[in-house]
This record gives C-alpha cells, sequence and structure tokens, in this order.
C-alpha cells in the first residue's frame, strides 16, 4: 500500500474518531470533572469540523508534496499528535475516571496503528527525516494543542451569534 494510501486511511481513522467524539463527548464532559472542562455539543462539534477539515487539507496536500515538504512534515505531526492522544486524554481519562472516554475506541483501535503504520513508513521511505521531525513532530502536536482553544472561541461565538440573530 502505497504512503498516500496510508495517509488517507489514517485520516479516514482520525475523521471517524472526530466523529465519536462529536455524538459522544460534549455530554461526557458535563461530568468529567478536573479531566474536561465542560463544553457544549455546539461549540465541540464546530471545533470538531474546523479540526477536521484542516486535517483534510493536511493530508491533500501532503499527498501532493514533495519528501520533506512542509506538508509532509505537517502530516507527520499530526499522525504523532492523534498517537499520542490515544493516551492523553483517552486512555488516562478512561483509567483515572473509570469511565469510557468517547473516542478511546476509535482512538486505540483506528488513530495508534494507522498513526504508527503512516509515521513509520513516511520514515522509512524518507518523506520526512528523523532529525527535522525530533523537533517539528512535537511543534505541530504543540500547535495543535494551542489551537484548541481559539476553535473552542470561534464555536461560542458562531453559535452566541446565532442565538441573537434567531432572538430578533
Amino acid at each position: 500500500m502505497s504512503l498516500i494510501a496510508i495517509g488517507w486511511l489514517f485520516t479516514l481513522g482520525a475523521l471517524l474518531h472526530n466523529a465519536e467524539e462529536a455524538l459522544l463527548l460534549p455530554a461526557w464532559s458535563q461530568h468529567a470533572g478536573r479531566f474536561y472542562k465542560p463544553v457544549t455539543a455546539q461549540v465541540f462539534r464546530t471545533a470538531v469540523i474546523i479540526l477536521s477539515a484542516l486535517f483534510v487539507t493536511v493530508t491533500v496536500a501532503a499527498s501532493v508534496s514533495r519528501p520533506g515538504s512542509i506538508a509532509a512534515y505537517l502530516m507527520a505531526g499530526y499522525a504523532l499528535a492523534m498517537v499520542l492522544n490515544v493516551f492523553a486524554p483517552h486512555v488516562l481519562a478512561t483509567v483515572a475516571t473509570r469511565r469510557y472516554m468517547p473516542g478511546t475506541a476509535t482512538a486505540v483501535l483506528l488513530n495508534l496503528p494507522l498513526g504508527l503504520l503512516y509515521l513509520s513508513r513516511t520514515l522509512a521511505e524518507a518523506h520526512v527525516t528523523l532529525p527535522t521531525f525530533y523537533w517539528a513532530g512535537p511543534a505541530v502536536v504543540l500547535g495543535m494543542l494551542a489551537l484548541l482553544p481559539g476553535l473552542f472561541a470561534v464555536g461560542r461565538r458562531l453559535h452566541a451569534a446565532i442565538n441573537r440573530a434567531g432572538a430578533t
């Protein structure tokens, strides 16, 4: 299977993971305590839709870009982020709360194996080099973490504007 096909398979797995979270995580977050700040379904789903669109955009760019491109490193970093996401917060929160955290099944069954497969192949085929990935991968992960509060803010503002428009 080609690296491009593996990348798309991984992205499909991540989109299924996002869908599981979009459906179930907002209700779970209302009782998650310190593990997750409560979030409304509208706000969370807006953030997930935007993040998913960014994931697809990165996958498209990586699919048509040369080895060593920014897109190749963004894709590898995105795979690293989703592999790490399996453990923190999903498995950790599920164990600590003794309640299933939505997204854990798809994280373990899809994101972990497909993310690791993508990372191993992209490194083996020299689409990314390990010395550069050592800093670029964590930079993408940190960038994604930094992006999340902004995505939630966009969701809150969008739905507040919709509610105001509906009240007039």
